[in-house]
């Protein structure tokens, strides 16, 4: 998909990996988690990304959930990172095989170099250059200094390679500095408190880990706000984002993986290639917070 035909707008879907209990991928499950996603409105579905638990997956298993989420997202455009091999000639060999495996875009971290804005710039624009592909950046909190400087954004978006970048800065100051200098490119937000704000502010999207388990909340809050133009509804679904965020905060990414589970996709198993832990305490929250959200009509997910 070109440039000018990827839609940089809406809800991007984060795609959870599910595990064996040997913390092999469970490669079946995947697919039937790819289809539920795929009902649930977002825009698109984001594979291969933090909540994917990406940096543990070797290089095979990111192409091949890559490759899947293509057959099986029934159209739904997928953006997928591409550049997490540790060397420069690694990630020339990554963005060739992700380009091969049907994805829409590719996704590129910030890579921890956000201490030097000179050589996050030129690591950008020339990784940029390896590809006809749209490109999403992200400031992927597990590479530390992740946060780009709003001037390399906006020098950046003018080059016309980027298309959008996943925010995680959390402050609405930041927020507003890069939807300043975004131009045709798209702020995407991560944060979830700040989310109403950002879209009054500027921002065209959200990229954000409730997604993986209460993507149809997303889609109905971005299409009050941005379609019916009803600031009262998305405010209110808002609020229901904010209390579903709270549920999974401790404990994800395990915790949206039970909630999956507890959503249709019994299959998929909370275990995670992390220290995450879901004792008999944790996962009773979850299932009263499920049957709560159930009996008072907060619909969170599309059956």
């Amino acid at each position: 998909m070109s440039k000018k035909e990827f839609n940089n707008t809406g809800v991007f879907s984060l795609l959870l990996t599910p595990f064996n209990e040997d913390r092999s991928v469970d490669y079946e499950t995947y697919k039937k988690y790819v289809e539920w996603q795929a009902r649930q409105g977002a825009q698109h579905l984001f594979a291969c990304c933090g909540s994917s638990e990406m940096t543990t997956l070797t290089l095979d298993e990111r192409i091949k959930l890559a490759a899947l989420a293509v057959e099986h997202a029934n159209g739904i455009p997928i953006i997928a990172t591409a550049n997490l091999e540790p060397t420069w000639h690694g990630q020339i060999e990554e963005i060739k095989r992700m380009e091969q495996t049907g994805v829409d875009g590719l996704v590129f971290v910030t890579k921890g170099y956000c201490d030097n804005n000179d050589r996050m710039y030129t690591y950008i624009s020339e990784l940029s250059e390896l590809t006809e592909l749209p490109i999403v950046l992200y400031e992927f909190p597990g590479m530390h200094p992740h946060l780009m400087a709003a001037e390399v954004y906006g020098k950046l978006a003018k080059e016309g390679r980027i298309v959008g970048i996943k925010d995680t800065t959390c402050r609405m100051e930041l927020i507003k500095e890069k939807i300043d200098v975004a131009g045709d490119t798209a702020i995407l937000q991560a944060n979830i408190p700040y989310l109403m704000e950002s879209y009054e502010a500027g921002a065209k999207g959200v990229v954000a880990t409730p997604t993986s388990c209460g993507a149809y909340l997303f889609a109905k809050m971005y299409d009050e706000f941005f379609v019916q133009n009803d600031r009262e509804a998305a405010n209110l679904t808002h609020q229901q984002i904010c209390l579903l965020d709270n549920a999974i905060g401790e404990g994800f990414c395990a915790s949206a993986k039970y909630l999956v589970s507890l959503c249709g996709i019994k299959e998929f198993n909370w275990y995670t290639r992390g220290n995450h832990n879901l004792n008999a305490q944790r996962l009773k929250s979850l299932r009263v917070f499920h049957d709560w959200a159930k009996a008072t009509g907060m619909k969170f997910y599309n059956d």
